[in-house]
């Protein structure tokens, strides 16, 4: 299994990261897609993706996906805003100097929650701040790993309007009707263990073929049981609850979502041949 959506670099993980890993590795996790949300996440990522690539040997594979989330913190308040163009400062850069190693662009998209984007003004900041990735991501060949809270018709519309084609939208909590208009883009979906207890998860399970449907966890959130640390060793309860909905095998669905995950992050297949 491959978790395509994980937070690796979250303090939550400070004390035992390590442990994790190696819980993920024992549960059958053979890679994380470890994504960042702001330029100082970088050096992180990719910290823990030259310790643990894993080219031709055993042990778990971190892939890194640099990008910046539409919710940034505020450097004089701390306070959760919209991005802005000035949080790419650096970024851009810094992405195209790591293109190589990197399976793709992420965490970015759109936040349309009342607190971080009550006006036009703000919402139109972050539109600004995925295009520009957007077309980064069309520049460098590379997939992006897409956040819609609140915003999943805005995000789907948009990356149509940007003709963005390799996409994952993770966690998407959007109605029926507009994730079929995803599927019909061809844009894949990511399923956490959150699915347990989240109704509108199922129906989205329900909606996306299989042949579109990726794992993820989401680390340290989303985690099958509310307010509690997710791992990346949870993958497996994605996987069995969309086996259950879905009505064929834990290991059709294992197979699937893997091919599904290797197709969308192609440079996996370079990091780790074995997959």
């Amino acid at each position: 299994m491959i978790d395509g959506h994980c937070h690796i670099s979250d303090v939550a993980f400070d004390h035992d990261r390590e442990a994790v890993l190696q819980r993920a590795s024992d549960a059958g996790v053979a890679a994380v897609v470890a994504v960042t949300e702001s330029f100082a996440d970088f050096d992180a990522v990719l910290g823990f993706a030259e310790g643990h690539s894993g080219p031709y040997g055993g042990g778990l594979v971190v892939a890194p996906c640099l990008g910046v989330h539409p919710v940034q913190s505020d450097a004089e308040t701390g306070q959760q805003r919209s991005a802005r163009l000035e949080d790419l400062e650096n970024v851009l850069q810094a992405i195209r100097s790591n293109s190589a190693r990197l399976v793709g662009i992420g965490e970015v998209g759109l936040d349309f929650q009342p607190r971080i984007a009550s006006s036009s003004v703000e919402k139109d900041s972050q539109k600004a701040v995925l295009k520009a990735q957007v077309e980064l991501a069309k520049e460098l060949g590379l997939p992006l790993n897409v956040h819609s809270r609140s915003a999943g018709r805005p995000t789907i519309e948009f990356l149509k309007e940007c003709n963005a084609k390799d996409v994952v939208l993770h966690a998407f909590d959007g109605r029926a009707a507009i994730v079929r208009s995803g599927v019909d883009a061809g844009y894949f979906f990511s399923v956490p263990p959150s699915i347990v207890r989240s109704e509108q998860t199922q129906k989205l399970v329900n909606v996306v073929p299989l042949n579109q449907l990726l794992l993820e966890t989401d680390s340290p959130a989303l985690g099958p049981e509310k307010q509690g640390r997710n791992e990346p060793c949870n993958l497996k309860i994605s996987c069995e609850e969309i086996a259950r909905i879905k009505g064929v095998s834990i290991e059709e669905v294992r197979k699937i979502t893997m091919q599904n995950t290797l197709k969308l992050f192609s440079r996996l297949r370079t990091i780790c041949p074995r997959l």
